[in-house]
């Protein structure tokens, strides 16, 4: 799998970008397949059926339920999903192990350090066992050195199979990808290998 960064100042455009890759809405024009299928026309519970079946969301501010434990919150896509109890329980469990916090499954949101809860919000993406894994500014809420092991965490499942797609606004978190797409007032001015791309920034 490939593992992008979207790169762009506020306003460029990576957020609808971001939204229309995510299946969260539609291009105005032009057609985008995901998977093989064309999700540019589908209706809302298609696209949310897409979703639940496809793609793993990592969000900035972790989006964790405070009133959930860590196994329910890495549960919920799996529930929306019609994923049966015992198998939603094994699947999320799992997903905690590989993020290092099997142990601390009973432990709420608010017990844990910023690095640990974005951990949760990754074991929670890969739970469904998605195509493609979406982190929108996944270090923005971070200091530098948790903002390392989470990237260095989303280049170990990179390496694993996952495909990535990164938004970012920050230039030095953008060369931790392969390639990098840089938006600029809605148009790509840049999509190549990332060496290219650290070599103009």
């Amino acid at each position: 799998g490939e593992f992008v960064a979207i790169v762009g100042k506020s306003g460029s455009g990576k957020s609808t970008l971001m939204n229309i890759i995510g299946a969260l809405d539609v291009p105005t024009d032009g057609s985008y397949y995901l998977g093989g299928e064309d999700v540019s026309d589908m209706t809302g519970d298609q696209l949310a059926a897409i979703r639940n079946r496809m793609i793993g969301f990592i969000f900035q501010q972790y989006n964790l339920l405070p009133k959930l434990n860590l196994l329910e919150n890495v549960e919920l896509p799996l529930l929306y999903a019609g994923v049966g109890r015992e198998e939603r329980h094994n699947r999320a469990m799992a997903s905690l192990e590989r993020v290092g916090l099997k142990e601390k499954w009973r432990n709420m949101p608010n017990q844990l350090s910023g690095g640990q809860q974005q951990r949760v919000s990754i074991a929670r993406a890969l739970a469904g066992d998605p195509s493609l894994i979406l982190a929108d500014e996944p270090t923005g809420a971070l200091d530098s050195r948790t903002s390392r092991e989470v990237l260095d965490f989303l280049k170990q499942l990179n390496a694993e199979g996952n495909t990535i797609v990164m938004i970012t606004h920050d230039n030095s978190i953008a060369v931790e990808a392969k390639r990098v797409v840089r938006i600029h007032d809605g148009k790509i001015n840049f999509d190549g290998d990332v060496k290219d791309y650290a070599a103009i920034v």
